[in-house]
């Protein structure tokens, strides 16, 4: 078998406008891309460091550059998952190595990976955070995207939830925390029951990472079953992490860049599933290049968040393929 060899680099995309969370504010997508070259077959990778987690693009570029040596020695992608920990860095080579493996095979990923051929799904569309009237506005001007996933902060999230609703009655709604909300607050919002009926009269259907990963034991004390699940981003990164999240939230977030790539993602969504919990996979933002192995673990997925090219001001050529919420597999010469 002919030794590829590694090239890496980092890539910036502009945001449309601005991104939101509690956590901040950006205006470009920071992604490292993988190249892996075998004669005229050309395999990429994608990934975004995550600053949640202590990583940079520079960083996670000397990781990947520090693989070069391993990859000359025939490292595989199975070998892989022993040589990098979950992360960002491990995401770009996994997934270049499944693409490589579909162009040396001539095969679609599916193919490749013994699953069944992808189906296309309903992408969740998000609303940075932002005061009420300014996020009700988005909400209006997407009109194209039955579900919605709201950036939330704890403070005047209930009037951002009623002018949501009034300007999207239509809608499914999602929210996200992004650990933004204190314990005492969420016990509150699972538990009284006026902001009960709050989430019911508003129809939200799931909150994301409402806690810090180091409090997320408080959610023990919210019994089964609850009035809206409960799902873990933060607190959750590889399916070794599944056991011990299954007495605290309903359901996972599974993104490529926490698990370290698509074989680990496939892997951790497979455990999440034998332990009862709801799947929602998830992205960072990213071009195509991210969202199409993300596609193939959203398969059967709770929910679909993986808009991240729709928020950007461009993206690849023959990139995935969106019709409004829509999102089907692209071209295999993008991945796959």
């Amino acid at each position: 078998m002919p030794v590829p060899t590694l090239s890496v680099r980092i890539e910036r995309w502009p945001i449309a406008g601005e991104f939101r969370i509690s956590r901040g504010a950006k205006t470009e997508a920071a992604v490292v891309v993988v190249e892996l070259r075998e004669g005229e077959i050309l395999a990429r990778g994608e990934c975004v460091p995550y600053a949640r987690y202590g990583e940079t693009p520079e960083g996670v570029l000397a990781a990947i550059e520090a693989m070069g040596p391993a990859i000359a020695n025939g490292l595989t992608r199975k070998t892989l998952q022993a040589a990098l920990p979950p992360g960002a860095a491990r995401n770009a080579l996994d997934c270049s190595f499944w693409d490589l493996a579909c162009k040396r095979q001539g095969q679609r990923i599916w193919t490749v990976a013994g699953l069944e051929p992808p189906q296309p799904l309903t992408t969740a569309y998000t609303l940075s955070l932002d005061t009420p009237d300014v996020m009700a506005a988005k909400a209006r001007d997407a009109a194209r995207y039955p579900l919605l996933k709201l950036k939330l902060a704890g403070e005047g999230d209930g009037e951002r939830l009623a002018a949501i609703r009034r300007a999207r009655p239509d809608a499914r709604l999602i929210v996200d925390a992004n650990e933004g909300i204190g314990a005492e607050s969420l016990r509150a919002l699972l538990k009284l029951p006026a902001l009960i009926d709050m989430c019911l009269i508003h129809r939200v259907e799931m909150i994301e990472q409402p806690l810090r990963q180091a409090d997320d034991h408080w959610l023990k004390q919210v019994p089964f079953p609850r009035p809206i699940p409960v799902c873990a981003d933060e607190s959750a990164h590889a399916s070794a992490d599944v056991a011990a999240l299954a007495d605290r939230y309903d359901a996972v977030n599974i993104k490529l860049d926490k698990t370290g790539g698509l074989t680990e993602a496939l892997a951790m969504r497979t455990a999440a599933k034998a332990a009862g919990l709801k799947v929602m996979v998830g992205c960072m933002l990213a071009t195509s290049l991210s969202m199409a192995p993300a596609l193939m673990v959203a398969q059967g997925a709770d929910w679909v968040d993986l808009d991240g090219p729709l928020l950007l001001a461009k993206d690849r050529v023959l990139g995935v393929i969106y019709d409004g919420a829509r999102m089907a597999l692209g071209d295999a010469a993008l991945w796959g």
